[in-house]
């Protein structure tokens, strides 16, 4: 029994809401948040935190609003001690993701706006949502360690600031540099899985928490957050770049999925694949280790010259996040660090302009059956 409009599997190009926060231009390759092209945002020397500002508010910060925001973000990501004291609780093989999908949601309950859903008090608890998401997958990182938790600095930026809560020493100034890249990269994709998500809870009028932790717990799937770590494990399985080509024709030969490549929407590369393309050479050199990146380079080839496929956003991550010393079950947590300013965004946008999210399905089953009681069967 059909239903009244057209039935996309996935919901592919069906299109669910408007939004004035970012374009996923496929068939150019083209990612724009808020008007700026992601190119001319990391090639200027942009901030993570002046994305996040453009993302949530639509315009790029003066100098003092910078500042001022800067501030804010860095002076909240200490954590709740009830969420300190649920973390050293937590079995220390624990899944990072899951870790940090339950700690959001016990974040919400320590918001010093928890029942005030005016715009204004959302727009606070996003703030500390992008201030202690970094906190709660670092400081669970050195807990399952058997290291204390790393007080936060105020002075570092984002981008320093995880790394310097990770391993307690601040990072050197091309890490500091990439990994603010790579959080400009991830910040927003339209309405990608997690997203969409976060949107439908917020539709409901659910509070920021409810939907930032349903993005958190879909963001956990591998189809979604959690490629990039499946690349790494493949180029650890390899581990030898005279290897590398034969490896992925075999794969390729037994239908096996190589992550890291194609993509629902875009047609061209992936524009993200750019820049980090560049930075996991970088990366690689710095560390002592060019074979992640040499490897990476193989496989690219092969698969673009064999199926036509673009390497994505997570395939070069990976080797960089690697060559800087980030474990590899950190990799999807990084994502929602960064993802958690485009997530907050579109919740915001949703409680602007707020209708009911209520897709219909298309019924396949059976009808006109007739019941039997129970004693007749």
């Amino acid at each position: 029994m059909a239903a009244e409009t057209t039935f996309k599997a996935g919901l592919e190009d069906v299109v669910a809401n408007t939004s004035e926060i970012c374009f996923v231009d496929g068939k150019e390759g083209r990612l724009i948040y808020q008007g700026y092209d992601i190119h001319d945002l990391v090639n200027g020397g942009a901030s993570f935190e002046e994305v996040i500002f453009l993302l949530w508010h639509g315009k790029l910060p003066s100098k003092s609003e910078l500042e001022t925001f800067t501030k804010d973000i860095a002076t909240q990501r200490e954590l709740p001690e009830a969420v300190l004291n649920f973390l050293r609780g937590v079995p220390k093989d624990a899944n990072a993701m899951e870790v940090l999908r339950t700690a959001v949601s016990d974040l919400g309950l320590y918001d010093p706006d928890n029942g005030d859903e005016s715009i204004e008090a959302n727009i606070r608890k996003a703030t500390r949502l992008v201030a202690q998401i970094p906190t709660i997958v670092t400081s669970f990182e050195r807990i399952r360690q058997g290291l204390e938790p790393v007080q936060p600095d105020a002075s570092l930026s984002a981008a320093a600031s995880f790394f310097y809560q990770l391993r307690g020493e601040k990072p050197s100034e091309f890490v500091e540099r990439a990994f603010n890249t790579a959080l400009i990269l991830h910040a927003d994709h339209e309405l990608n899985a997690s997203t969409f998500s976060a949107r439908v809870t917020a539709g409901t009028l659910s509070d920021m928490y409810s939907a930032i932790t349903s993005a958190v717990g879909t963001l956990k799937g591998p189809l979604h957050g959690g490629a990039n770590e499946q690349v790494m494990k493949m180029l650890l399985e390899i581990d030898d770049e005279t290897k590398a080509q034969q490896w992925i024709a075999d794969a390729l030969a037994n239908k096996r999925k190589i992550m890291g490549f194609g993509h629902r929407v875009y047609r061209t590369e992936d524009p993200r694949a750019t820049h980090l393309r560049k930075l996991s050479k970088e990366a690689g050199e710095l560390a002592g280790q060019t074979k992640w990146y040499n490897m990476s380079q193989t496989i690219e080839a092969y698969v673009k010259e064999s199926k036509g496929l673009n390497a994505n956003v997570d395939f070069y991550s990976a080797s960089m996040y690697y060559a800087m010393g980030i474990p590899t079950h950190l990799y999807t947590p990084i994502f929602a660090i960064s993802r958690i300013s485009g997530w907050s965004a579109h919740v915001l946008e949703q409680y602007r302009n707020n209708r009911l999210i209520r897709p219909r399905a298309e019924y396949v089953g059976k009808v006109d059956q007739k019941y039997i009681p129970v004693n007749e069967r």
